[in-house]
């Protein structure tokens, strides 16, 4: 068993290393000094990743918790910043009028700043307390940032809403982390909110939307089907979320619809976008 832990740490650390070079490399010749903060995070994901091999062969006593956690942060801090970058450009763009989102430098900054703070007492040193705190500041930040970021005008646009709903669904999650110690609530609720909201809606709603676009069609103009997989996705988050909390007695049923959910929503994608991705774009242009 350590001789296969060792050949599978050795191969995800060396794509993890060659991700980032082949990161670093467009950013350094760039010279986009804006995109650092993404690198960055890639690089302590690769930390996170060798951590948990580190804990699985031995050597560090908690490195397989400090691994997955550390790493299911670091995510959602990169969902974080990605969205910053581009949730306003496709709400202002996409919502069919005119419109000017409010972006706080502030916000940008403390929002930063509270996630690595939280990751640190969180992860590594199990201050419960000061953890939740942490997670009250990042709801009050990001509430702050969803504000700004609203107008009426995503609630006709699957691609919009699904951002902004996933979005929230990971600041739900650090809702729930601030709960926690308070109501005594289950510690994996609030995984699961980072999970299916920040990770899942956030990931399928770009995927969603970048796949028409670098393929030529239309993002004004989206697959009818697609509404459906947002609303399963929606839905798997209310069965594995917010139902156990209502309803913790019929926990496994809830659980049980959150995976035919979540099941049928990716089924769907992948039946939908399958002849996107293998034809030739439709405009003719390479690619």
């Amino acid at each position: 068993m350590p001789q296969q832990v060792w050949l599978m740490a050795v191969l995800d650390g060396a794509f993890n290393l060659l991700l980032c070079a082949a990161l670093a490399q467009p950013i350094i010749r760039a010279k986009q000094k804006q995109q650092i903060g993404i690198l960055l995070i890639m690089a302590l994901l690769t930390l996170g990743n060798a951590l948990f091999y580190l804990g699985a062969l031995g050597y560090v006593a908690q490195g397989i918790a400090w691994g997955l956690y550390a790493g299911l942060y670091l995510i959602i801090s990169l969902i974080f910043v990605m969205a910053r970058r581009v949730v306003p450009f496709f709400i202002e763009r996409g919502v069919g009028y005119e419109v000017v989102l409010q972006n706080r430098a502030w916000v940008d900054r403390s929002s930063l700043i509270l996630l690595l703070l939280f990751l640190i007492a969180e992860v590594f040193l199990r201050w419960d307390a000061i953890a939740a705190g942490l997670a009250a500041l990042l709801v009050v930040v990001h509430g702050v940032r969803l504000h700004g970021w609203h107008t009426p005008g995503i609630w006709r646009k699957p691609l919009l809403w699904v951002l902004f709903v996933g979005y929230a669904g990971a600041v739900f999650g650090f809702l729930l982390k601030a709960l926690t110690p308070v109501l005594g609530l289950s510690p994996y609720l609030a995984v699961h909110a980072f999970a299916l909201g920040g990770i899942s809606m956030m990931t399928v709603g770009m995927m969603a939307r970048v796949a028409l676009g670098h393929t030529g069609r239309s993002i004004q103009e989206p697959s009818k089907g697609l509404p459906p997989i947002f609303f399963l996705l929606a839905a798997a988050f209310v069965a594995r979320v917010l139902l156990p909390l209502a309803a913790p007695a019929h926990y496994l049923v809830w659980l049980a619809f959150a995976q035919a959910f979540w099941i049928s929503a990716y089924a769907l994608f992948f039946l939908i976008y399958l002849p996107i991705l293998i034809k030739p774009r439709v405009d003719g242009m390479p690619g």
